[in-house]
C-alpha cells in the first residue's frame, strides 16, 4: 500500500536518501527487439502539408469511457468529444529545452520547497528534487513501494535520475520529472493545452467505441517484461524509458499512447463511488515529499507496467498524480482545438 496522505511527511524522511551507485531505469537506445534484431527508433516523416506539424488530427466521436480491470476505472459511461489536434509523440527533452531556453522557465522540481506548506519539514526534504524509480536489489514485500521509489534531491527534467544523470544525447526521449504546472506552462507557450481524460482516451482508442476485453500486455509498447520490480527481460528492447517513435503508432498515427511514460491530463482526479484505489507499483506515494495542492488524472501506463503486478497498459486505465510532484515515469503531450484538415 502507499503511504497515506494523512501520515506526517516526517515518516518518509528516512527513505528519501540519494541512491548513490544504484542502477537507474533511464533506458538506453536504440536497443535490440524481442527477435534480437535492431529496434529502429527513427521517426517517420510527417506530411509537410499538415497545418500543424508534429500533430495528428483526431476526429470527434462517441465512445464508452473507462474499463473494468480496476475499481477506479468504473463506471463505464458514454461520452462524446469534438475533433482536435494532438502531438503525435510525448513531449521530448529537446522540445522542452526549447521552451525553457525561450522563456527561462524553472520547473517545480528545480525550485526549493516552500516549508510553510508542510510544518516540520526537515531541511533535506526542502531541497529541489523529484521521485525516481530505482530497481531494488532485493524486495522484502511488494506492498512497500518505498523499496523502489525514492525522492532524490537534484532530480529534475535535466537530471531525471538525480544529479549524476543527464539528458545529454537524449533529446528524443520523453521529458519526465515535470508537474501539472510545468506541463501547462509548456502548453500555453506552444498555444495549445493538455487533453482532458476523455480526449486522451478517445485518441488512444483510435476510433474504438469500447475498451473490449483484450487486457493482455501489449507487444508493441514499452512496458515491463519479467518479475516486477527486480527483473526486466527487456523483450521490448528497453529496461527503462525509450525514445519516442520506437514502436508502431496507433491507427491515428499517435506514438506511445500506451507505455513508456504516464501522461498528464487536464482533469482533476476524483475516485469513483467505490472509494480510493489500492496502491499499485506504478503510482508514486502521494506524500513522498510534500502535501499535494491537488491531483490530476494520468493515462496510458509506463515502462513500469507489468502483468504480474500492474495491468495499467490500457487506454481505459487511470491513476491520480499529485499536481506538485515530478516523477521519472511521468510526461505529457498537448492538444490543439483547431479546424481539422
Amino acid at each position: 500500500m502507499f503511504l497515506s496522505t494523512h501520515k506526517s511527511i516526517l515518516a518518509v524522511a528516512a527513505i528519501v536518501l540519494a541512491v548513490g551507485g544504484a542502477s537507474l531505469c533511464l533506458g538506453e537506445g536504440p536497443a535490440s527487439g524481442a527477435s534480437g534484431g535492431p529496434l529502429s527508433c527513427a521517426m517517420p516523416q510527417q506530411d509537410r502539408a499538415s497545418p500543424h506539424p508534429g500533430m495528428v488530427w483526431v476526429p470527434g466521436g462517441s465512445f464508452d469511457l473507462g474499463d473494468s480491470v480496476y475499481a477506479e476505472e468504473l463506471p463505464i459511461r458514454p461520452v462524446s468529444v469534438a475533433g482536435f489536434w494532438m502531438d503525435r509523440t510525448e513531449v521530448t527533452n529537446k522540445q522542452f529545452a526549447e521552451f525553457v531556453l525561450a522563456t527561462g522557465y524553472v520547473t517545480a522540481a528545480e525550485r526549493p520547497v516552500d516549508a510553510r506548506l508542510v510544518a516540520g519539514l526537515p531541511p533535506e526534504m526542502r531541497e529541489p528534487g523529484a521521485v525516481v524509480f530505482v530497481p531494488p536489489k532485493a524486495v522484502n514485500r511488494r506492498g512497500d513501494v518505498t523499496q523502489w521509489w525514492r525522492f532524490i534531491p537534484g532530480a529534475s527534467w535535466r537530471h531525471p535520475g538525480g544529479p549524476q544523470t543527464t539528458i545529454a544525447g537524449r533529446g528524443s526521449f520523453p521529458v519526465v520529472a515535470v508537474t501539472f504546472e510545468d506541463a501547462k506552462a509548456y502548453a500555453r507557450w506552444k498555444g495549445s493545452d493538455l487533453p482532458t481524460e476523455a480526449e486522451w482516451e478517445w485518441a488512444a482508442r483510435a476510433g474504438q467505441a469500447s475498451a473490449g476485453q483484450d487486457h493482455e500486455q501489449p507487444k508493441g509498447a514499452n512496458t515491463w517484461q519479467g518479475v516486477f520490480p527486480m527483473l526486466n527481460s527487456a523483450d521490448d528492447g528497453f529496461t527503462g524509458l525509450a525514445p519516442v517513435g520506437c514502436y508502431a503508432p496507433n491507427a491515428l498515427g499517435l506514438f506511445d499512447m500506451i507505455g513508456n511514460v504516464w501522461e498528464l491530463t487536464s482533469d482533476a482526479y476524483t475516485p469513483n463511488h467505490n472509494g480510493p484505489i489500492a496502491g499499485t507499483p506504478d503510482q508514486v506515494p502521494p506524500d513522498m515529499r510534500k502535501t499535494s495542492s491537488g491531483q490530476r488524472v494520468i493515462k496510458g501506463g509506463s515502462f513500469l507496467c507489468s502483468p504480474d503486478y500492474c495491468l495499467r497498459y490500457r487506454s481505459g486505465a487511470r491513476q491520480p498524480q499529485d499536481d506538485d510532484l515530478g516523477a521519472s515515469h511521468l510526461g505529457f503531450r498537448t492538444i490543439l482545438a483547431a479546424p481539422g484538415p
